[in-house]
């Protein structure tokens, strides 16, 4: 049988999707996903789908009230003017669509309004659209966010509570019990070594090299990457490939190396759920994600090496200095540091009271 492909099939879903979503956008945007089809992904091409189909219908809704999505023409996209594009940023906050009560905050607003200039763009470049004013529209000012991690203590807790159990529901420590193994070694795969989660999905059983430690993973885009890890996190992926050989239901034909309770490879949506369930017993109070895990693997790299260029090239970031901005940030660690480094009062005020 032939090997399954995962990132094969999930572009296909991507394709089928943007297809499908081409059927509610203007005729002229099946020229637009055509022509940026070779130096776009099936992902990026799919949310541009998503995005511009929000910004039509708003055009539909506020400029363009006689005509249907559908109807609209590339004259009716030249006649779109700055202050429409800035009126489509401020209906963002809240909005309706497909009868739901919707609102974007400022990341998603700059991720829309990305979309709408490299549509503009792109017939403004081929010539059919005499003036791109997408280009005169600032981007929304983004509001820098706490970087949220796990502290050194948090990490251990963590990992002891997977392979524990404790404090779980009776009802959730029964899956426990044919879970654990392989959900420590998904928690200290992303911990040791800051793979993103659709990288971890889509590894399969001959992605391991363990006579060096190492792993092949797919990156964004589409790219191969080799990956080390440490002797701690080979015991636990081991002790996950015992725990599968011994399995006789696992399917002969399955090459998925983590796999779901119903032994078909495990979906993003089963890996963050189990990252919540772990991480709230251990940190409550801090939203943990498994991008918050690569995060924390980041900073500890990058306090353990003090090398940005390391850290950018094992997490697999094409500019640095998304690097700098996520993992060069002070830690609490060095706020605990410096925090008696201010002193209030002297000593000598002290001893004379």
């Amino acid at each position: 049988m032939k090997k399954e492909n995962y990132y094969t099939k999930r572009n296909i879903q991507d394709i089928d999707k943007t297809n499908e979503l081409l059927d509610f956008l203007p005729p002229f945007c099946q020229d637009y996903f055509l022509g940026i089809e070779t130096r776009t992904s099936c992902q990026t091409r799919l949310k541009y789908a998503y995005d511009l189909r929000i910004f039509f219908d708003f055009l539909c809704k506020k400029k363009y009230r006689k005509k249907e999505v559908t109807d609209l023409t590339l004259e009716d996209l030249e006649g779109v003017t700055n202050n429409d594009i800035e009126l489509f940023l401020s209906y963002l906050s809240h909005y309706r669509f497909n009868d739901k009560e919707l609102s974007c905050d400022e990341r998603a607003k700059a991720r829309k309004l990305s979309a709408v200039r490299a549509m503009f763009k792109y017939f403004f470049n081929k010539g059919l659209i005499e003036v791109d004013n997408s280009a005169k529209v600032q981007t929304p000012k983004q509001h820098e966010k706490e970087i949220i991690r796990l502290e050194a203590e948090e990490v251990s807790r963590l990992l002891d509570v997977a392979e524990s159990g404790n404090g779980l529901s009776r009802h959730a420590s029964g899956y426990h019990n044919k879970t654990k193994i392989r959900d420590t070694a998904i928690l200290t795969l992303f911990l040791g070594t800051g793979i993103r989660i659709s990288e971890l999905v889509g590894l399969d059983n001959d992605s391991f090299d363990f006579s060096n430690n190492s792993f092949i993973v797919t990156r964004k885009g589409g790219n191969k990457a080799i990956l080390y890890f440490s002797d701690e996190v080979r015991y636990a992926l081991q002790e996950y490939i015992a725990e599968k050989s011994n399995d006789e239901k696992i399917p002969e034909s399955e090459t998925a190396f983590f796999l779901s309770m119903q032994y078909k490879r495990i979906n993003v949506r089963s890996v963050e759920i189990l990252v919540k369930k772990y991480s709230r017993m251990v940190t409550p109070l801090k939203k943990i994600t498994p991008h918050k895990l690569r995060s924390t693997y980041g900073t500890r790299l990058y306090n353990e090496t003090g090398d940005i260029y390391i850290v950018a090239d094992v997490l697999g970031h094409k500019d640095v200095n998304t690097t700098k901005k996520h993992y060069a940030a002070i830690t609490e660690d060095n706020r605990k540091k410096v925090a008696d480094a201010v002193k209030l009062r002297s000593s000598d005020d002290e001893n004379g009271r």
